[in-house]
């Protein structure tokens, strides 16, 4: 039996290199003429342009303060709270990419958020042999990038179409493990913002020696899915099985490469966020626009053994008190109601964010190691952001105020893995209490301040 089966599976191999081998004839379409082509020969032509490759993150942290979603309203209640301990999957993503010859081009990205998500049919005996529908675990499953690239002049002009990155900030444009130093996306960027935006548009970019533009074209955000604590994070997104587009918006990017090392990159975007929904609002909010305005600028620094990146981004968003209480409205009308999707919160008119990271390749000073490209990074972080910067709730969420530092290693034993650790501090500024006493009912409790620490492993590049 087992001389049987070696004999078919070398017969099997046999054929299949003979196929390989095999001559084909290819038309030029223009000409006429043929040539011949192996089909190992096409085989390879068409691995040759295929490009696969990804990135992904394991993390396990322990957050030394309470996990309570009130833990901000009284703080004092939630002092003494015991430690909580989490493993998740932030992030991992595959990226699929093709070139199709003549300067067209294909790219997608498949991202599972914290695992994907996970659900069944079941049987319950417990309820008479019922079906129902369980869900087994969270997590989020995305296609994050879905484009065609049509490139003009040797790459100086592109013109993309589909599902794509909106590259406003840092943290949008170079969102990869490798691309930051904490185990977790800049939390800065990553909660006034969409992260990673993306969106259905239209974009025109391009590189010009030292410099590197895009324009974009896409639908507004959804101002009914703002909110106080993450201000226009979740306006991206979408309940339904499209994207609503009664408004329009636009978004700019430029970097410039000039000097040796460093990368200083601008960003912005505009557009008009109310009624960009299903719900009609009514003649009442005629004149609402909820314009959206951001300005960002970063930049990253690679030489002489430092890294050293950093960012600071202000939004502007007019009509917030009008919208604040039309959410307000439709939250008390909707509050029973079950499956809305938005969230109906207060936003704040402003919004800010901003911070610095560093890092020193201690294995830059070991000449063994460094000829083994292993790097090991030494970093410290700090940032600031503020989703209720000013408005008139401003008062109610003095919590969204936070700083936080961050100091940690990045090990990279080869180019494609970094082991990540941190110790991070978030805290907020002490009210001012002038003299009061604790025991005072004019007293306002201090929040508790967030130390945690955090330990990833992640993998970043292509595998064909």
């Amino acid at each position: 039996m087992k001389g049987t089966l070696l004999t078919a599976i070398i017969a099997l191999l046999s054929l299949s290199v003979m196929a390989q081998e095999t001559e084909v004839k290819n038309v030029d379409a223009n000409t006429g003429a043929t040539e011949q082509v192996s089909k190992k020969d096409k085989l390879t032509n068409a691995l040759s342009r295929l490009h696969i490759g990804g990135y992904g993150e394991a993390v396990m942290t322990r957050n030394f303060y309470s996990q309570s979603f009130n833990r901000y309203k009284k703080p004092e209640l939630y002092a003494n709270d015991k430690s909580h301990g989490r493993f998740d999957l932030p992030h991992i993503c595959l990226n699929i990419g093709y070139d199709f010859g003549k300067g067209w081009t294909m790219g997608s990205e498949i991202e599972y958020e914290h695992g994907g998500t996970g659900s069944a049919v079941e049987i319950e005996a417990e309820e008479a042999g019922e079906y129902e529908a369980e869900v087994e675990k969270g997590g989020e499953v995305n296609i994050e990038q879905f484009w065609i690239n049509k490139a003009f002049m040797g790459g100086k002009l592109n013109v993309k179409a589909g599902e794509i990155i909106v590259p406003v900030g840092y943290s949008n444009a170079y969102h990869e493990p490798n691309q930051f130093f904490t185990v977790y996306r800049p939390e800065g960027e990553a909660t006034i913002m969409p992260n990673t935006w993306h969106q259905v548009g239209l974009s025109v970019w391009g590189r010009l020696k030292d410099w590197r533009y895009e324009a974009q074209l896409l639908s507004g955000l959804n101002s009914e899915s703002f909110t106080a604590e993450d201000f226009a994070h979740y306006g991206a997104t979408s309940p339904y099985e499209f994207k609503v587009a009664n408004n329009y918006a636009g978004a700019v990017r430029i970097d410039n490469y000039s000097i040796k090392g460093l990368r200083i990159g601008l960003s912005g975007y505009y557009g008009y966020c109310f009624r960009n929904t299903l719900r009609t609002p009514g003649t009442k909010y005629e004149d609402v626009k909820g314009a959206l305005g951001i300005i960002a600028l970063d930049f990253s620094l690679n030489r002489w053994n430092w890294i050293v990146r950093g960012n600071i981004d202000y939004a502007y968003f007019s009509d917030a008190n009008i919208i604040s209480a039309y959410n307000q409205a439709n939250w008390t009308h909707h509050k029973y109601q079950d499956g809305n999707p938005h969230h109906y919160t207060n936003i704040g008119s402003n919004a800010v964010a901003y911070a610095i990271e560093a890092g020193y390749d201690i294995f830059s000073q070991i000449a063994k190691l460094k000829e083994q490209n292993e790097r090991l990074y030494l970093f410290g972080r700090f940032e600031h952001y503020n989703t209720m910067a000013s408005g008139s709730y401003e008062s109610m969420y003095k919590y969204t105020k936070k700083y936080r530092w961050a100091l940690g290693v990045n090990y990279s034993p080869i180019k494609q893995i970094t082991i990540k650790g941190e110790y991070s501090y978030r805290f907020f500024e002490k009210p001012d209490n002038n003299g009061l006493a604790p025991d005072s009912p004019l007293y306002k409790q201090p929040y508790n301040n967030e130390p945690s620490i955090s330990l990833g492993v992640t993998y970043t590049g292509w595998f064909l």
